[in-house]
């Protein structure tokens, strides 16, 4: 707490032992003027301290992931496509976003988490909403918007369950803008990490980087896509952790020639030099690399048997933030946010319908020496 003056720790003291203290019993015993002591408490709530009215406390390990919540409807393919008339297919519909999948990974883990969006004032947009707060999200600042729908994804698979066609209506993401933070700063403030992805405007992205710089969270990010990805800023500083395939992290750099092309390692000594302070960049089965300024370590992915791939990626995100909340090294975690993935993509869903801690503990024999 190095960034609280002698006053506002009394202040907070005091708030601590007794949540329901009023502002004229805080001032009395420490001899200031109620004016003052209500200064305070902006200062405390503004430094993330506490949550502004009713004084709660925030919890010793917090999480907010800002980002995509959407819906997804997945077609299979029953026989070779044929363009310009009717498929029969087998269709499938869950709930997906980059920031959403990892949410509901780290909820199902236990984690204490807020989850920031913005949906449409439809059916799609509450389910998916009241989804996310029956696992134990805390949902209050998502917007609902009537301008909008909520998001949609919608894959075409042919009968290899490649990606044959693949279409997005995430229009609704442009509203949440800049002016948005303002409301949700006493949940940003008080976070121990934030999650955004660049689902997000890239004003609002900026602008989170540059709010950092008055407060205690780390940033986490994910680029989403190699388009995307050019929504984030030249200059990385304020990102603690971004994490990015090999692809994105070639377009953030500015390499997409084939010859160009950076390694893996390469790659993400690159974004840390780009001003990031960690980054992950990762390859899908033939691994990924994790630097920490020019330190950089490449690891294999944890074998698998895969069902379908979809939602790895968040899963390597989310088992990587969960063993951080919990003091773990980068290396470690992101060995937990490759068994993740690889779990995840032993399932049909986007999400692992199992996860607990216990489910993923019993996995870590799989995670190669």
């Amino acid at each position: 707490m190095d960034d609280l003056g002698s006053q506002e720790q009394a202040v907070l003291d005091l708030i601590s032992a007794n949540p329901f203290v009023g502002q004229q019993e805080i001032a009395t015993p420490l001899g200031l003027a109620r004016s003052t002591v209500a200064a305070h408490i902006v200062q405390l709530v503004n430094k993330g301290y506490i949550l502004g009215r009713g004084y709660v406390l925030p919890t010793p390990r917090r999480m907010v992931c800002i980002g995509g919540a959407v819906l997804d409807r997945k077609y299979h393919a029953r026989k070779p496509l044929v363009w310009e008339t009717s498929n029969p297919v087998h269709g499938h519909r869950s709930f997906g976003g980059v920031a959403r999948n990892v949410a509901e990974n780290l909820v199902r883990l236990g984690v204490e988490l807020s989850f920031i969006s913005i949906v449409g004032d439809d059916t799609t947009g509450r389910d998916l909403v009241r989804h996310l707060r029956d696992l134990g999200a805390d949902v209050s600042q998502v917007i609902t918007t009537t301008e909008r729908p909520t998001a949609e994804y919608a894959a075409i698979l042919d009968p290899a369950n490649d990606l044959a066609l693949g279409i997005a209506d995430m229009d609704v993401f442009d509203l949440l803008t800049p002016a948005h933070l303002d409301r949700f700063w006493p949940h940003l403030a008080a976070a121990n990490w934030i999650f955004i992805d660049c689902n997000m405007p890239a004003a609002t992205i900026e602008a989170l980087i540059a709010r950092k710089q008055s407060a205690r969270y780390k940033l986490a990010l994910d680029t989403v896509s190699t388009p995307k990805s050019a929504r984030l800023p030249r200059d990385l500083s304020g990102i603690d952790l971004i994490f990015s395939n090999h692809d994105e992290a070639s377009a953030i750099l500015g390499a997409t020639e084939p010859s160009s092309r950076p390694s893996l390692k390469e790659a993400a000594v690159a974004l840390c030099r780009a001003g990031a302070r960690e980054a992950i960049v990762t390859r899908g089965a033939q691994g990924y690399a994790v630097a920490s300024g020019d330190e950089v370590v490449e690891m294999p992915a944890v074998p698998a048997q895969p069902l379908d791939m979809t939602g790895a990626g968040d899963a390597m995100i989310a088992g990587t933030l969960y063993r951080l909340l919990g003091g773990s090294s980068l290396r470690a975690a992101a060995q937990t946010g490759a068994l993740l993935a690889t779990l995840t993509t032993e399932s049909a869903s986007s999400v692992h319908p199992e996860l607990s801690p216990r489910f993923l503990a019993a996995g870590e024999h799989r995670i190669p020496s």
